[in-house]
């Protein structure tokens, strides 16, 4: 009797569960990432400790050394040991070395004042612009460079005016020694220079000694009850005027020395308020440099400017060249009077220019021609 041996046909699970393990073999075989392409990425926490982690499944290795800000993103989705820098970790990096983008050199870190002037556009990077639509509705794009200029260099603001330096001398300063000099103790004023005074002690290793008056006191008490307001000259407010110091002008004996001189009456401080007034002196055959004197309405000295280092404006075709100074005018305090005379020191000097021609010399005199006007930022 033939018998037949019946096997029992497989059950739906193990069916199942055969061809899930055959799907997992093909894939780690033929599509899987090789056990080779596995890395790992260096970073450094806040505490500059270096670390490594395992490269997460999926994510491929990199081409090239990971940034600082790359690592510490990779930090947060996988865990990793502290490592020593120097060490070479997969692929041949360098542990711990920054990325050619990290390392502080001109082009990744440009000076910030270089880059402003340059509208903050690194180089090698394009220009910045702007979308528009045309007539027929089409998108357009349109470059541009930023402009650098300062408020000032576009107009907007009116620069500010630069005071000459001088030395300005007011009641109350320091003390003068006979025979050098006085002292400069007493200069004062925004835009005007200021030394400081002889050491005290030097008097009485050299045995000299100090005189109680100051040189703006000898200077006052010589000046100014004999001046004639005879020639004065009386403001001009909104326009530059001329005043001339004539060879021919009365003279007065400053405690500076013998000089010409020429009064002009200022402003009054209710109508002008404080100002400052540009003060130019015209070179023809010879230039008058001045120093100014500020009097009160008794002609009484209040402030004296010596000094000053005047900027020389060259000759053009239609007027001379000419020495320009700038000095504040305080009638607010009670300058009525502006006094220009020069020393005896300053009208034997002599003004060395640059010109096309090469250097030239401006003889000083003790006599000119001058204009005057008052100044406002941006004049």
């Amino acid at each position: 009797m033939d018998h037949q041996t019946h096997h029992p046909a497989p059950s739906r699970v193990g069916l199942v569960a055969l061809i899930a393990t055959l799907l997992v073999s093909g894939c780690v075989a033929g599509g899987g990432a090789p056990p080779d392409k596995a890395g790992y990425y260096t970073w450094v926490d806040e505490q500059g400790r270096v670390h490594s982690s395992p490269v997460p499944p999926g994510d491929a290795t990199p081409d090239r050394e990971m940034s600082t800000k790359e690592a510490s993103a990779r930090a947060g989705e996988a865990g990793g040991s502290p490592v020593e820098p120097g060490e070479t970790g997969p692929g041949g990096r360098v542990i711990g070395q920054l990325a050619p983008e990290d390392e502080y050199t001109l082009e990744n870190y440009p000076d910030g004042d270089e880059l402003e002037k340059q509208g903050y556009i690194r180089p090698g990077e394009p220009l910045p612009y702007f979308t528009w639509r045309d007539a027929e509705g089409n998108i357009r794009v349109s470059y541009y460079r930023p402009d650098t200029r300062s408020d000032v260099e576009k107009g907007r603001v009116k620069p500010p005016l630069k005071l000459t330096v001088a030395s300005i001398y007011r009641s109350g300063g320091a003390t003068a020694t006979p025979g050098t000099g006085p002292d400069v103790d007493d200069r004062e004023g925004p835009g005007q220079r200021g030394e400081t005074g002889r050491e005290p002690d030097a008097y009485a290793i050299l045995g000299i000694e100090r005189s109680q008056e100051s040189f703006f006191d000898r200077w006052a008490e010589a000046c100014c009850d004999g001046l004639s307001l005879a020639a004065a000259v009386s403001w001009q407010p909104d326009r530059e005027f001329r005043v001339v110091v004539a060879a021919d002008s009365t003279s007065y004996p400053f405690a500076t020395g013998q000089s010409r001189y020429q009064l002009v009456r200022l402003p009054d401080a209710q109508t002008a308020g404080d100002f400052v007034v540009r003060l130019r002196s015209f070179a023809s055959d010879g230039v008058f440099v001045p120093s100014l004197a500020f009097l009160d309405e008794d002609l009484r000295p209040l402030r004296i400017v010596t000094d000053l280092v005047a900027g020389y404006t060259p000759e053009s075709w239609h007027r001379h060249g000419f020495l320009e100074s700038l000095v504040p005018v305080f009638p607010s305090e009670g300058e009525h009077w502006l006094l220009m005379f020069t020393r005896p020191e300053d009208a034997a000097g002599q003004t060395v220019i640059e010109d096309k021609r090469g250097p030239r010399v401006i003889p000083h005199r003790g006599f000119g021609e001058l204009s005057l006007t008052s100044m406002t930022s941006g004049d």
